[in-house]
């Protein structure tokens, strides 16, 4: 059998798995479950890993294994995963790297730049060509995750528990999701994935972004981002290139605020998995 590249791009949400063959095309894809190291047991993260070699019959193929996912800050949690890929592959090699250098590679590729996250959780990190240097730690979905889908799902939330929703809007809430106090709190504080849980509401959300109470809901979270993490790193000689789902959705919204600050924005990926299969080929 061909030696191949299995390429895992994960969110906290879902993980996008892509085989490379030698050329550097993607000869099979599919998705599974999110895997995020600093939310998630390591248990469950295994079991997912695990999970999508048998099932998808990855077991017997050579080659080199990366994949890409939140809070890979240790030695310990490289050496744990690796392990698991080794034990149910065929694999030469494991590349376990944090979400932030997969983000940078992906809008970067080999030049400097700041890189940033704005999915499910959000991050962001300067970047040398070679090497992601955090400077602003996120803090999940507790102490941070500005401008992320979970930290509008939390606001959002916040506000409802709270009775400060728009009546048209929280009737639409109710109407599609079990809006009880008890099932908040045991969505928040006691699901397998709190941020993922929090994430999930982000598409309600952005369908009434054209409810004043909205709009300046998204602009608050955004702004925060920008103030409290983006313009911490040296935005003037530097461009930012953004990665995410959420940001993509609300690009009509973030563009114009990062101009309004005069930040430079490259590239704005919804994923970045394509450009990242680009950046492994090379």
């Amino acid at each position: 059998m061909k030696s191949m590249t299995i390429l895992v791009e994960s969110g906290a949400t879902k993980s996008s798995w892509h085989l490379l063959n030698g050329d550097g095309i993607v000869v099979r894809q599919f998705m599974r479950p999110g895997m995020n190291v600093s939310t998630m047991k390591m248990e469950d993260i295994l079991n997912i890993i695990s999970e999508a070699f048998s099932s998808e019959n990855l077991g017997s193929i050579p080659g080199q294994f990366c994949l890409y996912t939140a809070g890979v800050v240790t030695p310990e949690v490289r050496i744990t995963i690796e392990k698991k890929v080794k034990a149910v592959s065929a694999v030469g090699s494991v590349d376990v790297q944090d979400d932030l250098v997969g983000a940078a590679r992906a809008v970067c590729g080999r030049e400097p730049g700041i890189a940033a996250i704005l999915g499910t959780g959000s991050n962001a990190c300067y970047y040398d060509g070679v090497t992601a240097i955090r400077n602003v730690y996120s803090g999940g979905f507790i102490l941070g995750d500005e401008g992320s889908g979970a930290a509008l799902g939390r606001l959002f939330l916040a506000d409802f528990i709270k009775d400060l929703v728009p009546e048209r809007v929280a009737e639409d809430f109710r109407s599609e999701f079990d809006s009880s106090y008890s099932a908040i709190v045991e969505g928040v504080y006691h699901s397998v994935s709190p941020s993922g849980y929090l994430g999930s509401f982000a598409p309600f959300i952005l369908r009434h972004k054209d409810d004043p109470y909205v709009l300046n809901l998204l602009e608050s979270n955004f702004q925060a981002f920008i103030d409290r993490i983006l313009l911490k790193y040296d935005t003037v000689s530097y461009p930012v290139g953004v990665v995410g789902g959420f940001a993509w959705a609300c690009r009509d919204i973030l563009l114009p605020m990062l101009e309004k600050k005069g930040i430079r924005v490259t590239r704005i990926l919804k994923a970045p998995i394509e450009a990242l299969c680009e950046y492994h080929t090379k």
